[in-house]
């Protein structure tokens, strides 16, 4: 994140070193007890601004660090699958086959329960040191509030993925402590009220705007709001969203960005609707998203991608035409032979199809002609298994191949919440609680609004409304590594994920017409368990270690 994990990697070094083995023999002459000039120790790192900010700028480092997965979260949905069969999508999400001795996120997502709370115990440490300084009242005011912000998040993150789990708010020592240090796992409510008190309680303390990277009170609110959605508290979940619409949105604060696909682009990094994300700098600390997961093969058949996401046919029959009526309308105008026409924006700007422009040439995925990327039907290659790639989030601006997965030369925010979901996460539990009132409009008809979409008829039923929330936010919000939590809490992965996903085979046909059949895909095969999926297994390493923990239901 820019400002705040480009930082002297000896100093922070210096500081881990320190936190970690730092100790002082007691002298038989206390003035020989001095403090060194060549390093940093207890005393320094929490009397200075700048050295306890180094603390808490390695914790932000161990924020989601999206732009560089090459098996994003969304391939866990029905959203998009992995082109290459190794990674953890793959070999454990698609058949559900993970256990609590093989599950390990090692890909880099972010729900690896020891690294969360290796995570909680360092802005555990940050909060005692500072809250016990002699730091000036206004730094701790902002500071401790963000830490705070952190410890929530990554709660937030152990919560959603294995429910009720310890709440710790000391930094424990085990060489100190002993055995006391394992705690027993507080409930689902529980630790959910945790987690929204904290936000509301520091949500006051954080400035509106903050230095680039740097929590604000919006962040706040819209983690609460999210969480408040996630548990069903629609009442409350409406009421936090529209707080921050009244208070802080409409241009106040933040405020739709007027390009969808530019937002995704460095150019689009200075807008007013991201509200919480993770900034890069090419080549210093950059991304390797393109070079991961965008189309395989380019112009005179190079490699310039591994195509590490390859969106399904479900998703893509998601997106509207642009008209504003769903595909599955008959007066929508759809042709499933002329499948790629008239469709709304985010299509466009979110999918690369047969026939259309990536890069450096024109992409084919027909079969029949030689192309590269032809349909991999048979899992032999990295080219696509589903007929579509990737463009949502992939520059085509800059040098692919190697020198991005290499060079780390991406330099567009990955999101983690923006002002488009707060918009949707209102309408949502607006509806839930009350109905579709006009502020319900409102608030999706705004995100519709910069797709150039209609607004939705007026006098939709509940359960009308419900469907049209649930695609928009499907559409808007696609390979943002939202969908699977969704899938989850409207309690339909069991419906969405135990069935054969889809891609596109296209052959051409007397007369060159094209003829565009639906297919099962290597990797669509998927399988949930809803009596145990919705959660994951506590790893069996927690287990051993903590006597106190009990493992989920059904692992």
């Amino acid at each position: 994140m820019k400002n705040i994990n480009i930082k002297t990697l000896s100093a922070l070094l210096l500081i881990v070193s320190m936190m970690g083995s730092y100790s002082c023999k007691k002298s038989l002459d206390d003035s020989l007890d001095v403090i060194p000039h060549d390093r940093l120790t207890d005393v320094t790192v929490w009397t200075d601004e700048g050295t306890a900010d180094l603390f808490l700028n390695d914790i932000y480092g161990q924020l989601p660090d999206g732009n560089n997965w090459y098996d994003p979260f969304d391939n866990w949905s029905d959203n998009s699958i992995c082109a290459f069969g190794w990674p953890l999508s793959r070999t454990e999400a698609q058949q559900a086959n993970y256990t609590p001795s093989t599950l390990a996120f090692w890909t880099g997502l972010p729900f690896d329960w020891g690294t969360n709370y290796s995570n909680i115990r360092k802005t555990n440490l940050f909060i005692s040191k500072v809250t016990a300084s002699g730091l000036s009242d206004d730094y701790k005011k902002k500071r401790l509030a963000e830490a705070r912000f952190l410890r929530a998040y990554f709660y937030h993150l152990l919560w959603m993925s294995y429910g009720g789990v310890p709440i710790i708010t000391d930094p424990l020592n085990v060489s100190t402590q002993g055995d006391s240090i394992f705690h027993a796992r507080n409930t689902f409510d529980e630790t959910f009220k945790f987690i929204t008190d904290e936000l509301g309680a520091i949500a006051n303390d954080l400035p509106e705007t903050n230095e680039p990277g740097r929590i604000t009170q919006g962040a706040a609110l819209t983690l609460k709001g999210w969480c408040e959605l996630f548990a069903h508290k629609y009442t409350d979940a409406a009421a936090t969203n529209k707080q921050i619409i009244d208070n802080l949105g409409n241009g106040k604060v933040y405020d739709l960005f007027p390009d969808y696909g530019t937002l995704f682009m460095p150019e689009g990094n200075a807008n007013t609707e991201g509200i919480f994300y993770r900034q890069y700098i090419p080549r210093v600390k950059g991304g390797r998203y393109e070079g991961y997961n965008a189309t395989t093969f380019t112009q005179g058949g190079a490699e310039t991608s591994w195509g590490g996401v390859d969106p399904t046919q479900e998703l893509v029959d998601d997106y509207e035409m642009d008209n504003g009526l769903p595909i599955s309308d008959p007066a929508s105008g759809y042709n499933a032979q002329n499948p790629y026409v008239h469709r709304e924006k985010r299509f466009y700007e979110s999918i690369v199809y047969d026939g259309s422009f990536w890069y450096d040439g024109i992409i084919y995925t027909r079969q029949g002609i030689g192309s590269p990327n032809e349909i991999d039907l048979s899992d032999h290659n990295d080219a696509t298994q589903t007929g579509y790639y990737l463009r949502k989030r992939c520059n085509d601006k800059i040098t692919l191949g190697s020198d991005n997965w290499d060079g780390a030369s991406g330099g567009q925010n990955y999101y983690y919440f923006r002002y488009a979901e707060v918009l949707l996460n209102y309408a949502e539990a607006q509806n839930e609680a009350i109905g579709p009132d006009a502020s319900v409009y409102d608030a999706i008809n705004k995100v519709r609004s910069r797709a150039e979409l209609p607004a939705l008829p007026a006098g939709l039923s509940q359960d009308a409304m419900r469907t049209a929330i649930r695609r928009e936010r499907r559409v808007e919000l696609a390979f943002e590594d939202k969908r699977w939590w969704d899938l989850i809490r409207w309690s339909i992965a069991h419906i969405n994920l135990n069935t054969q996903l889809h891609g596109i085979a296209i052959t051409t046909g007397t007369g060159g017409t094209l003829i565009y059949t639906p297919v099962t895909v290597p990797g669509g095969d998927r399988k949930f368990d809803a009596s145990k999926n919705n959660l994951f297994p506590i790893p069996q390493s927690a287990l051993d270690q903590n006597k106190k923990l009990t493992q989920n239901p059904g692992y």
